[in-house]
């Protein structure tokens, strides 16, 4: 079943193009909403939209304990998200018009006895799918399953040396060379079938580890991954991780070298615009989550990562363990945490942690609706790997 996707699907010819690599990591430090007006001009009329992209998690479980780990600022009751959950609610989002699922939230979803089931079949539904992971349990047995299913997957490594890096998740050097085994399979597995994927090589960095930068960006050229990305530690509002925005500054030089190490085929790309920011909002409004949603592994909804904890349950609207995730974007209690959200009574500069998933179309909606800055349609295809 497709749902009106042609242009977020097209399958090109070959796996994608340097240029249009590049411009993709460019993207992935701002946000594509030109590429979905359709769905903004609904949302300026007042309907009530499906999300463009829906960030899930199949399972709370890790099997690693990442020193800036917000998944456990998330805690809440914890149901599973079994087979028949994930099919019934993989359908509504094809039936409403969901255009992409990536497989991350506050849980390692590899773990998940339905992973490889969620991808396949979401593919197959007409969706876009990708995942995050740290890739120790992403198998190549799985892989074989579902790897030509995926448009990218974003491989969480916080270091480039094997003791910083067992250091930082928690985990024992097997791990490491477990890990390392596993994406060697997936870079050949990639040649191999000339498969239409990304694989993206991800460190989360708190300023202190940032002796840890060069080694991650030199690994990955070695492992022959098609890009890096080093991006800021999200907290919350009450600083619970302890991260300091500010030394952010003194490691803008180490990642302007990191960015020197880029090739033809490996590309590297800080996040910018979230480092440099100091963990500040310049937007009062938050108008992100009816486009990109944000599920628990624990099936709980809610508008965002940032409030799946139950000291947030006055935002909370579901389950999809529970209930039709159809019929819980259709009632009314979803659309008034939406639309609560986005109105004077809730100001994200003094409501949440710095810097969330919705940053960047937060900031493009503001101006949008301000007149400072209003959102034209791209004038180009978005390649079919690309996500909100």
């Amino acid at each position: 079943m497709t749902v009106g996707l042609e242009q977020l699907h097209r399958q090109p010819d070959s796996v994608m193009s340097v240029a249009q690599d590049v411009a993709s990591l460019a993207r992935m430090d701002g946000h594509k909403l030109p590429w979905h007006m359709d769905r903004v001009e609904a949302w300026e009329r007042g309907e009530r939209i499906a999300p463009v992209l829906i960030d899930i998690a199949l399972t709370r479980k890790c099997d690693y304990a990442c020193k800036w780990c917000y998944a456990m600022l998330q805690e809440n009751d914890r149901s599973v998200i079994t087979k028949e959950v994930i099919e019934d609610f993989l359908v509504d989002c094809a039936r409403m018009g969901v255009r992409a699922i990536s497989l991350l939230s506050d849980g390692e979803s590899v773990l998940s006895p339905v992973f490889t089931y969620t991808v396949n079949r979401g593919k197959e539904l007409g969706m876009a799918m990708a995942s995050g992971s740290n890739c120790r349990m992403f198998t190549p047995d799985k892989q074989e399953e579902c790897l030509k299913n995926l448009s990218y997957i974003r491989i969480n490594f916080p270091a480039g040396t094997r003791d910083r890096y067992c250091e930082i998740v928690g985990a024992k050097p097997k791990a490491y060379d477990q890990v390392l085994r596993n994406i060697r399979y997936m870079v050949a597995l990639k040649k191999r079938d000339n498969l239409d994927i990304s694989i993206g090589w991800q460190m989360v960095m708190m300023p202190e580890d940032a002796d840890q930068i060069i080694p991650f960006v030199e690994l990955g050229r070695e492992l022959g991954v098609d890009f890096a990305i080093i991006k800021h530690t999200a907290d919350d509002e009450y600083g619970s991780l302890g991260v300091e925005y500010a030394a952010y500054e003194d490691v803008v030089p180490i990642l302007k070298r990191a960015e020197t190490y880029a090739t033809d085929t490996f590309h590297v790309k800080a996040m910018w615009s979230k480092i440099t920011s100091g963990g500040k909002r310049s937007y009062k409004r938050c108008y992100g989550p009816p486009f990109i949603l944000q599920i628990s592994g624990s099936g709980l909804v809610a508008p965002c990562g940032d409030k799946f904890n139950d000291r947030y349950a006055a935002l909370h609207i579901g389950n999809i363990c529970e209930e039709r995730w159809w019929d819980i974007w259709k009632s009314d209690r979803y659309w008034e945490v939406m639309n609560y959200l986005g109105s004077e009574e809730f100001n994200p500069q003094t409501r949440c942690g710095p810097l969330c998933r919705q940053h960047k179309i937060n900031e493009a909606l503001d101006k949008h609706i301000r007149g400072v800055e209003r959102l034209e349609p791209a004038m180009t295809d978005l390649p079919r790997k690309e996500f909100l």
